[in-house]
């Protein structure tokens, strides 16, 4: 009877263990609806190539299938195994990560040191200008021209004049072309840009930005040491307001405060400086890491001289890298200095670094002397000919680069970068679009 008992408990025992397993095992349907958004979550994450700024569509619902699944069926090899998926994905959703060393952004903090250097040579020298000079200070209200007599005629005079914005306030009026500043309850004043005295301390203002600080700008407000040259009958720009009496001011100085200040200078052959010009490239100098191009430069290396010659300002370098028939035109040349400032403003707003990968060369002229597939069926005369014929030998090259901001996180996706190299081996590797962000 015993045994009649105890054999009859067997099938039970095994119903309720394999109830046990099937606990523990998630349907087969769930697994594969889980897998299949998982799979489609993945492929995203691959075309996003490390840019976190990509809508994943499937993101949610990969995420939110698996952590059910996990949930229910915890011990499930199956699931444990979408569960590590989803993980490696979803970091690698977050974008590429950089360690960002002291070294690459060493840039940033010579350059504050630089700034910092300026701003208190520019005070200075503000101050040496204004001393010891009968001035208008109070500019506002200012004389009303019709109503002036001998005494009160200010023409002649020296003006400290605040709230110079430029471009935001130029206009070019029947007189000229100049800066508005004031308003018609308290007069105007017309700041004279039309002539060297202007475009002499502006142009050293640019120079300023393009060798010592990227921060300032396009749109600059000057304090501006000027002569007051005569009254002017105009319409003060895009103003709503009719034509109107003002004072114009001939600029002598030009003061950002508390950052630089430039002079107007008649003998200089750009016609203004800013303070302590001639002292900049000597302090920079110790900076560098790279002065010069090497000629067996690889395409990857060129570009990486290329992005530490705009990090540490180096303009002339800058040049060295690019292909020197970007810039033979002066045309050329100034467009080539406003992607050196747009690089500038990249490089102190978007991102600190950038890593170059992947280069490809093609032979875009002449005879390919490293094809083995086309050279194993000439011997050496015939290769001699064919390099004679087809001329100077012109190769294209790219390299892509993939920027990181001062977190390390990658920006954005990884760019395309072309190189030219004309005679071969003997001729040396250049940026041939420069324009390209990094």
């Amino acid at each position: 009877m015993l045994k009649k008992f105890v054999f009859s408990w067997i099938p039970l025992l095994a119903l309720s263990f394999s109830a046990v397993a099937d606990a523990q095992t998630a349907p087969k349907r769930d697994i594969g609806y889980a897998e299949y958004y998982l799979k489609e979550f993945e492929a995203e994450v691959k075309r996003a190539n490390g840019n976190a700024n990509t809508l994943f569509r499937n993101k949610n619902e990969a995420l939110s299938r698996v952590q059910a699944l996990v949930k229910a069926y915890p011990n499930d090899p199956a699931v444990q195994a979408l569960y590590e998926r989803t993980r490696a994905a979803l970091m690698m959703s977050k974008g590429n990560y950089q360690q960002i060393t002291p070294a690459m952004v060493a840039y940033l903090n010579n350059e504050k040191q630089l700034r910092e250097r300026y701003a208190k040579l520019s005070m200075d020298k503000w101050q040496e200008l204004l001393q010891g000079r009968e001035l208008i200070t109070r500019a506002f209200p200012s004389v009303e021209p019709l109503k002036c007599d001998e005494a009160t005629n200010p023409t002649g005079k020296t003006i400290v004049l605040p709230g110079v914005k430029y471009p935001d306030n130029q206009f070019v009026g029947a007189s000229g072309e100049y800066i508005v500043v004031g308003k018609p309850s308290t007069g105007f004043y017309f700041v004279n840009i039309g002539g060297r005295e202007w475009l002499g301390p502006y142009e050293a203002i640019k120079r300023f930005r393009r060798e010592v600080d990227a921060s300032l700008g396009e749109n600059l407000e000057f304090t501006v040491l000027g002569k007051i040259t005569g009254p002017a009958f105009e319409i003060p720009g895009n103003r709503r307001t009719n034509m109107a009496w003002g004072w114009v001011v001939e600029p002598e100085a030009l003061y950002i405060d508390g950052r630089i200040v430039a002079s107007f200078d008649a003998n200089h052959e750009q016609g203004g400086t800013f303070v302590e010009e001639d002292k900049v490239a000597g302090i920079k100098n110790s900076w560098y890491t790279e002065k010069s191009v090497p000629q067996d430069a690889t395409p990857e290396r060129v570009m990486e001289i290329f992005l530490a010659a705009i990090k540490e300002k180096n303009f002339e370098l800058y040049k060295q890298c690019i292909n020197p028939e970007r810039y033979a035109t002066e045309t050329a040349e100034s467009l080539l200095r406003y992607h050196w400032d747009l690089h500038q403003q990249r490089l102190h707003g978007e991102y600190v670094h950038a890593v170059f990968s992947d280069t490809k060369i093609v032979v875009h002229k002449g005879h390919d002397d490293k094809n083995d597939l086309e050279n194993f069926f000439l011997d050496d005369t015939q290769r001699d000919r064919l390099t004679k014929m087809q001329g100077e030998k012109v190769e294209h090259a790219t390299v892509k680069s993939q920027a990181f901001d001062e977190n390390g996180k990658q920006v954005g996706e990884k760019n395309t970068h072309k190189l030219i190299r004309k005679g071969g081996d003997k001729g040396r590797w250049y940026v041939d679009d420069y324009e390209i962000r990094f």
